[in-house]
């Protein structure tokens, strides 16, 4: 299972609105490179047929299945501070 939290969603649905984006939210793991896996943050129109689908007051989240294994549990959640803000992925399955 994934969360979004509220505020993600609303960021989301803000991007979503910006861009004129129809469609979802792909969440992914890609691997390659000297720090292994990186996370996959785009939108997409559809999913694909093996995608696990998620709904978040409106916002729906894609994630294929060899994602899944690395994301269950995740929480993606948007933050804001003086120094920064965006996205942050909150991840017990990362190991750094």
């Amino acid at each position: 299972m994934i969360e979004v939290t509220p505020k993600a969603v609303e960021k989301i649905r803000q991007s979503f609105a910006k861009q004129g984006v129809e469609g979802g939210l792909r969440l992914g793991v890609l691997g390659g490179g000297c720090s292994g896996l990186s996370y996959q943050f785009k939108f997409d129109s559809k999913p694909r047929p093996t995608d696990k689908v998620y709904d978040f007051d409106g916002v729906q989240v894609y994630v294929d299945p060899k994602s899944m294994v690395f994301l269950d549990g995740m929480i993606l959640d948007y933050k804001e501070s003086l120094m920064q803000s965006g996205f942050a992925f909150e991840n017990p399955n990362a190991k750094k």
